[in-house]
């Protein structure tokens, strides 16, 4: 039995809502993977009379794709597709059976205006939080333009063609046989790859927003929909929706809610924000801030954006380590996710550079993974909480190296060995290693700003209690600013502070202010 009562519970929900017959095409052999398939989609068929199984012979095999009865969607699961993947499992099962996807018809006319062969390929690992975006995405794509097809690999059911195409970070898309791209993509994003997405001319006749958010994350979210809830007229202009929580596995510490991933709370924020009439920006990168009469902020596309008001809730990013090889093995050996990409190193000596909650929790995760960890902390001290030791120090197959300023990360295609000094010797030593994780912190995502509003040493943007800026009109809050505590719930606070602080602005200073409607 492959699905526990729980997820059988969960699937039989969702499989009442098949509209037509789906039929699943398996292509399986003797191995342990194949008897996985087998088991997954005799439960599936048992649980559907809408399901039905057809034992072929597909392009990789153990593997399995979702048809419909007289059309091939193009969409296969090279792998079990459980864990993280059982969503995309779902989706593609309604999805095939003609169930309309909960995409804006703006999306879905893109797509099948798409011409040409495109056979797509995801590299994955079912650990990961971010991959099934992509998986997700990539499968619409194939239910609704029958010249896209996409095949989702489980790296850890594939490893010699995953080490053999040299993938070492996941989610990685191949297109036509060649690198697409590699980390979290929404169908939007792809198709901006594509060559399908907003110029400037798509802004052109924008009319003068009362608040403007610069950053889709929590914080950004938060001063949105306080904003629309005062009937202003409200945008968004964001990187990408969700910002770093889309890069977070598990959130335990968001009030109320007891456990969630970061994927979901930022599924969640987004919904809530389009319950508003807010003008969400997407895929959008700020590249310059200057006030006049109104406020300007210009994009990467070159298209310019006024407000009466401006909010920054730009968050921050992984901070780099700085030395050289880790641009230039950046995933090829170089992480910043062990939960991603961990799997991928199954068997292999790794190092964690940084000694902090991130980077002791990331070892212990690996720990389970990979055969050796070896943790390099600059300090002469770990950072992390006294509980996270305590289990660190139980594992077997850790090694603590204090005082250790990382130097180099060496390889020739990839990631080899990784130099430090002793701080207390002074002489430098080289480890000879696999695999890099790099978990000391983060950095503000303000360098865009230049000098337009005042920012400390550290590239925090400085506020006042209210989350006003030294620049009138424009207020900042969460991870971007030099608040003490980077936390989820304290960015969303601060957002709505500066958010009401923003109207009160807008009240006191704005003649020609006028309330629209919500």
């Amino acid at each position: 039995m492959m699905l526990d009562a729980e997820l059988k519970a969960q699937l039989a929900q969702y499989l009442e809502l098949m509209e037509g017959d789906v039929l699943l095409k398996v292509s399986v052999g003797n191995d342990k993977v194949s008897q996985e398939i087998v088991d997954l989609v005799d439960e599936l068929s048992a649980m559907s009379s809408k399901i039905k199984i057809e034992h072929t012979v597909l392009e990789r095999t153990p593997s399995f794709s979702v048809n419909r009865v007289d059309e091939d969607t193009g969409i296969t699961f090279a792998g079990v597709p459980l864990g993280h993947e059982f969503t995309s499992l779902i989706l593609a099962l309604l999805q095939v059976s003609g169930r309309a996807p909960k995409v804006d018809q703006k999306v879905i006319d893109q797509i099948k205006g798409i011409e040409g062969e495109h056979y797509f390929e995801s590299y994955i690992s079912l650990t990961c939080q971010n991959c099934p975006e992509v998986v997700q995405a990539l499968n619409l794509m194939s239910v609704l333009n029958p010249n896209i097809s996409h095949t989702m690999i489980d790296g850890a059911a594939y490893k010699k063609e995953a080490e053999s195409k040299n993938i070492m970070a996941v989610p990685t898309v191949f297109l036509n046989g060649e690198p697409f791209g590699n980390g979290r993509m929404t169908v939007e994003e792809i198709l901006a790859k594509l060559g399908g997405g907003p110029d400037a001319s798509e802004f052109e006749d924008k009319d003068p927003f009362d608040v403007l958010i610069v950053g889709g994350g929590p914080g950004g979210a938060s001063a949105a929909i306080y904003a629309a809830r005062k009937g202003i007229r409200t945008g968004i202009v964001a990187e990408r929706f969700g910002g770093q929580i889309l890069d977070t596995a598990t959130i335990e510490n968001f009030i109320s809610v007891k456990r969630t991933e970061g994927t979901k709370l930022a599924a969640n924020l987004e919904e809530h924000v389009k319950d508003y009439n807010i003008d969400i920006m997407n895929l959008q990168r700020a590249t310059r801030l200057e006030k006049k009469d109104l406020i300007e902020i210009e994009l990467e596309n070159g298209a310019v954006l006024k407000s009466k008001s401006v909010i920054l809730a730009t968050g921050a990013s992984w901070r780099k380590i700085g030395v050289p090889g880790e641009d230039e093995f950046r995933n090829k050996g170089v992480a910043y996710c062990p939960h991603c990409d961990g799997p991928l190193f199954e068997g292999k000596h790794v190092a964690v550079i940084g000694g902090g909650n991130s980077g002791v929790e990331a070892a212990i995760d690996l720990a389970g993974i990979v055969k050796h960890v070896t943790i390099l902390e600059y300090a002469d001290e770990l950072k992390a909480d006294s509980v996270l030791q305590d289990r660190l120090n139980s594992l077997p197959n850790v090694t603590v190296i204090k005082s250790a300023q990382t130097t180099e990360i060496t390889g020739t295609d990839n990631v080899n060995g990784i130099s430090y000094i002793d701080r207390e010797t002074e002489k430098e030593k080289h480890i000879e290693l696999e695999g890099v994780f790099v978990q000391i912190g983060l950095v503000p995502n303000t360098a865009w700003l230049g000098d337009a509003v005042e920012r400390n040493k550290f590239g925090e943007i400085v506020v006042d209690r209210n989350g006003a800026t030294n620049v009138p009109g424009v207020f900042a809050a969460g991870d971007c600013t030099d608040e003490k505590y980077k936390q989820i719930i304290i960015s969303m606070g601060a957002a709505a502070t500066a958010s009401l602080s923003a109207f009160d602005y807008l009240i006191r200073n704005t003649d020609s202010f006028q309330k629209t409607e919500a």
